[in-house]
């Protein structure tokens, strides 16, 4: 984010990151159950206006659970039409087995060729949240590594890299039957850096930065190799890989980007992902001119009914705001719900959700440390 001279560093494509000021909200980095209290209330009371306590969960009927938990990151992406995988990028799917994890390395980086892709990729959990288990794996021994701490019998979704480095998280709504949706939220994702002076250590450099400094803990483990190493002047050090608020991630909203160009341009590949209609995609993309006219990006993940609009962690964005983001996402997975309702889509029962959140629950606890 900053060298000691606190000139942050942002990938390219992304417009300059002001840390001036304060840094987080003073609800940022709350436990995140606190933050839902409200939430389950507003469902309960949407559950007796509606005359169901699961309707979320339908939707998006064309994912089990609407995607809300214990799915698979890859059941959405392959329901994916030719044209909207254009934009999707490449990745195939691998289950570790009980084989010796060398012999496994071999295997996927066959079963990667024949899919035209190839090293650096990214692996991730195909079942997860919150960026867990995400590793950007550069050669044949990361990718070894990486298979030998993975849960036996999980699922990993090995993703090509992006050639792009700007990120930014999109949600888009589209009730059934209509020909348009609504991009509710456009949110720019900075990952945390620091950039070397020469002679300070890493530790001193994450110390010395206004918001990295607040957030060492998440830093000690994932980088002690470093934490004692100099960094040249004018590296950047990039803190974490994947994009996410629970480890670091700078989050500021976007929404003066939303033009319609990106709207058609969604609504073009959302006509190309029938019966799915809520959710925040995760994109990575050239410039933000170009994006805002539905140009030159990529798409790495769709995430389902649980995902958030994580403008909601801009610092800006009062407590206030932030609970009212949330209940009109969630009246409006109520809305989406009685709208398939009435299209003949049954819902589950209140124990499938259950079983589902304990099942991701469980995977996630043996899933390996992120970059």
């Amino acid at each position: 984010m900053s060298s000691k001279s606190n000139t942050p560093y942002v990938p390219p494509g992304m417009p300059p990151l002001d840390l001036t000021g304060r840094i987080t909200s003073f609800f940022e980095f709350w436990p995140l159950w606190l933050m839902y209290v409200p939430v389950a209330v507003w469902w309960l009371l949407l559950s007796v206006r509606y005359r169901s306590l699961t309707l979320p969960l339908i939707a998006s009927p064309a994912v089990p659970l609407s995607g809300m938990v214990g799915v698979e990151k890859s059941a959405i992406l392959k329901l994916a039409g030719d044209k909207a995988r254009h934009w999707i990028l490449p990745w195939m799917i691998y289950r570790v087995t009980a084989d010796e994890r060398q012999l496994q390395a071999e295997t996927v980086t066959r079963e990667l060729r024949q899919a035209g892709l190839s090293l650096p990729i990214v692996g991730k959990p195909d079942i997860g949240c919150r960026g867990a288990g995400v590793k950007l794996l550069q050669n044949q021994k990361e990718l070894q590594f990486y298979l030998e701490t993975f849960p036996q019998g999980g699922l990993i979704q090995f993703q090509q890299l992006s050639r792009f480095e700007a990120e930014a998280g999109v949600f888009y709504v589209r009730y059934p039957g209509s020909d348009c949706g609504e991009v509710t939220s456009l949110t720019l994702k900075y990952t945390p850096y620091v950039v070397g002076d020469g002679s300070s250590t890493l530790a001193e450099l994450i110390k010395a930065d206004p918001r990295a400094g607040k957030l060492q803990h998440l830093y000690v483990d994932r980088h002690w190799q470093d934490w004692e190493r100099v960094i040249s002047k004018g590296q950047p050090f990039r803190l974490v890989f994947s994009a996410s608020h629970c480890r670091g991630a700078v989050f500021r909203d976007g929404s003066e980007h939303i033009k319609p160009g990106l709207v058609k341009a969604l609504d073009r590949i959302f006509d190309d992902i029938p019966n799915y209609y809520y959710g925040r995609l995760d994109i990575k993309f050239q410039n933000l001119d170009r994006l805002s006219t539905g140009r030159d990006f990529e798409i790495i993940e769709i995430n389902g009914a649980s995902s958030e609009s994580i403008n909601i962690w801009d610092r800006h964005t009062s407590l206030g705001r932030a609970i009212k983001t949330l209940l009109q996402q969630y009246s409006t997975l109520f809305k989406l719900g009685d709208a398939n309702r009435r299209l003949g889509h049954s819902t589950p029962g209140l124990m499938a959700l259950i079983r589902a959140w304990r099942f991701e629950s469980q995977l996630v606890k043996r899933y390996p440390k992120n970059d």
